[in-house]
């Protein structure tokens, strides 16, 4: 992924709350479009980077058991 399109979606939510955080990925998720999957996978890169070890093992788990 490019630097800048990583840097421009930052840029779009930063400062958002959690509720406009919560539409964008509600909206990104039901449209169902692939150009929103870079955007989704830049807020789960910020998400991951933030995450505690327990954090992050409640996220795999949650991922393992959705992808069964």
């Amino acid at each position: 992924m490019d630097l800048n399109l990583r840097n421009a979606i930052i840029h779009n939510v930063s400062g958002n709350d959690q509720s406009q955080l919560r539409d964008t990925i509600v909206d990104a998720i039901q449209r169902g479009e692939e150009k929103m999957l870079p955007g989704l996978g830049v807020l789960f890169e910020v998400i991951w980077q933030n995450a505690d070890d327990q954090e992050k093992n409640m996220m795999l788990e949650t991922l393992e058991q959705g992808l069964k």
